[in-house]
């Protein structure tokens, strides 16, 4: 029944996890450009890598975009005028309030000077007056005349011609005749009536514009179908570079007008293979990854995010080479292991390698750049790490850039610079990877080494008061965390993940101290308590009590789980065995006496509950000698094998051995007899 229920889990799992998987490819298909890609690439000044090429069509040169824009700049330069219009309503506006104005004037002026200030407004409207920021922009793009409409007829108009209000007020008063005084007519502010009445026309000017413009052709010749384009070692030159851009346009155009259904059931199988392949690596190699679906989540997300990056690139002529690519197998080696991270960096590089131009170049550096990343930053503990490993990324970026320059037979001189300014950017981007590792820890529940090496410095609030309130706890914590990193490290798991969770496997303690012999200073409160199976509960109940105080602190999950399985599934042995041997005929309630597990379920903890057995233990020691030594190890150790304790772990014999041999190694340096210093003997008067 269990066992059935068990398969079907797993089925419902596998299900759940090939459905994300299916998702993922939904939605990278949808990044893939519609019309595929030509299935050549050049550049100019490289020689011509495939097979002599003729037309298989006949198609139009078109013109580069530096021919089309100097030609456009030219024509616009010639024929181009911007439109503005003259608005009557301003004239009319104005000359009413001034007739408004100095017909209510207390000293109204005398109707000559009326007469002459209306028809002057009306000739200098007429002209047009034209703020000097909009004058000056007119010089700036270097028109020598502007159309000017006025009643829908447009004329064309020098800008030196029109007035801004400050040269129309001096125009009214030097235009005078004679017979009118400049004085009086200068202290009747006739200014506060001349404004701009010639205002910018968009419409009219973008109109006039994209005529000048439709009117220059977008080619500069024919190629006919079968003519030959290029041979196979010729250098591309800026001649054939155009002709090869126009073959490509025109295939992807006919692409686009045709069905592409073959483009999008290739680009299917190409995705699906990828996703499929890593899925079969998951399957085979790592199924504890899979047993978790954040863990699936959180992969594809990654390849998701690190695609549509790509595509985004490509769509905004971006340079593919500013996406810190690298970042992917750091992430993925600190929170998995580094055999994950190039698999599923070389997926990506392959799902991306379609989207971007120059595939070739493209994956061979993707992919050596994220070996290279694995190989610096295998363990991350400090943030000089990442910005060392971000300076070697780069270099070794700009190395095998120039690498492919040399051999596609380029000149040096050919390097295109902003491609070491787009490796540069790359390195920066890099960084982030420290936030982001702080970010996934959080979303996911991860737990990386940087937080590892924080949590494991003693000067930490939770540490700091273990070691003032269970200080001899504290001390055997401190050792079992040296040997378990150790011990870790010799069968290849993470020594830091054990350090950590030995230092704070104990820290239920904290609650009632005095009951623990380390930290006893001889007292012991048991013996006022003498009920065996009470003092058993009181020592299991600091299991519970950590996973409370851990819990409060807000220790991660992993951390956590070596408070529960330190001692497994094993018995409070001095209470039981003295219960038993003073009760021989009544019968145990042996689950007073039982830790409530669960039982180690990797390396770490094992490793763990094994240090932390032989540590407590070696402390009663009445000798310390080798033979002693390795009799306790052997002893614990296979005393927990015959228990069951590591049936759940994925530790082999050799590596308990290795254990074992780590253990007895380090107990010896700790237990090293000392040489007896001989004393100065007393020597009488000579």
């Amino acid at each position: 029944m269990i066992r059935n229920l068990k398969k079907r889990e797993g089925l419902a799992k596998n299900i759940y996890t090939i459905a994300l998987f299916i998702l993922t490819a939904i939605i990278i298909l949808n990044l893939y450009p519609s019309i595929g890609k030509f299935q050549y690439t050049y550049e100019k000044g490289s020689p011509w890598r495939y097979d002599a090429i003729t037309a298989p069509f006949a198609f139009e040169i078109y013109k580069s975009a530096d021919e089309l824009k100097k030609e456009q700049d030219s024509v616009l330069e010639k024929e181009f005028q911007p439109c503005y219009v003259i608005d009557n309503n301003i004239l009319k506006r104005n000359i009413a309030k001034f007739l408004d104005n100095s017909s209510s004037s207390s000293s109204p002026l005398s109707k000559m000077y009326i007469k002459y200030i209306t028809t002057e407004m009306k000739e200098l409207y007429s002209t047009g007056i034209i703020s000097s920021s909009e004058n000056d922009r007119i010089k700036k793009e270097g028109h020598s005349n502007i159309l000017v409409k006025k009643d829908n007829v447009a004329k064309s108009v020098s800008p030196n011609k029109l007035l801004s209000t400050k040269t129309a007020y001096e125009e009214l008063i030097e235009n005078a005749p004679a017979y009118l005084n400049k004085d009086i007519l200068r202290s009747y502010d006739v200014n506060k009536y001349l404004e701009e009445n010639i205002n910018y026309d968009k419409e009219t000017t973008d109109n006039l514009k994209n005529d000048i413009l439709k009117n220059i052709s977008l080619t500069k010749g024919r190629i006919q179908s079968g003519e030959r384009i290029i041979d196979h070692g010729e250098i591309v030159t800026e001649k054939n570079h155009d002709i090869l851009n126009s073959l490509k346009q025109s295939v992807l155009e006919n692409r686009e007008k045709n069905d592409s259904s073959s483009i999008l059931f290739g680009q299917i199988i190409v995705i699906i293979c990828a996703l499929s392949i890593f899925y079969m690596y998951l399957f085979l190699f790592r199924k504890q990854f899979m047993r978790e679906t954040k863990n699936v989540i959180f992969m594809l997300l990654m390849v998701v995010l690190i695609c549509t990056l790509t595509s985004l690139a490509v769509k905004y002529d971006l340079s593919p080479y500013i996406i810190p690519y690298a970042i992917l197998p750091i992430i993925i080696t600190i929170f998995f292991d580094t055999r994950t991270a190039l698999f599923l960096h070389i997926t990506t590089v392959l799902l991306c390698s379609f989207i971007v131009p120059s595939e070739f170049e493209f994956i061979f550096l993707q992919i050596t750049i994220g070996m290279i990343s694995i190989c610096t930053l295998k363990d991350l503990f400090q943030r000089s790490q990442l910005v060392k490993s971000a300076c070697i990324i780069v270099l070794v970026y700009c190395v095998l850039y120039v690498g492919e320059i040399l051999i596609h037979e380029r000149a040096l001189e050919q390097i295109n610079w902003y491609t070491f300014l787009s490796f540069l950017i790359n390195g920066l981007l890099l960084l982030f990877a420290y936030p982001l590792i702080y970010i996934f820890e959080k979303t996911f529940g991860y737990v990386s080494d940087v937080t590892l090496v924080e949590l494991a410095n003693t000067n930490n609030k939770l540490l700091r008061e273990f070691s003032e309130i269970a200080p001899g706890s504290f001390q055997h914590s401190m050792q079992v965390s040296n040997l378990a990193a150790d011990a870790t490290l010799s069968i290849g798991g993470n020594p830091m993940l054990a350090r950590t969770g030995a230092l704070y496997h104990d820290i239920g303690k904290m609650s009632n101290p005095v009951f623990f012999t380390e930290n006893q200073s001889g007292v012991n409160p048991h013996n006022e308590i003498n009920d065996e199976e009470k003092s058993a509960q009181i020592i299991i109940k600091h299991v519970t009590d950590g996973i409370s105080i851990a819990e409060k602190h807000g220790l991660p999950q992993k951390l956590q789980d070596f408070i529960r399985t330190h001692h497994a599934l094993s018995k409070s042995k001095y209470f039981y065995y003295t219960f038993k041997n003073k009760y021989p005929d009544k019968e145990v309630d042996e689950s007073k006496f039982t830790y409530p597990g669960p039982l180690p379920f990797s390396k770490e903890m094992a490793v763990v509950s094994m240090c932390d057995s032989v540590e407590a233990a070696s402390r009663s020691m009445k000798e310390y000698t080798d033979k002693s030594i390795n009799d306790l190890v052997e002893k614990i150790i296979s005393d927990q094998i015959n228990d069951g304790v590591f049936k759940n772990s994925p530790i082999t014999l050799r590596d308990i051995e290795k254990v074992k041999y780590t253990l007895k190694e380090k107990l010896k340096t700790i237990y090293h007899t000392r040489i007896s210093y001989p004393e100065l003997a007393e020597q009488g008067n000579k």
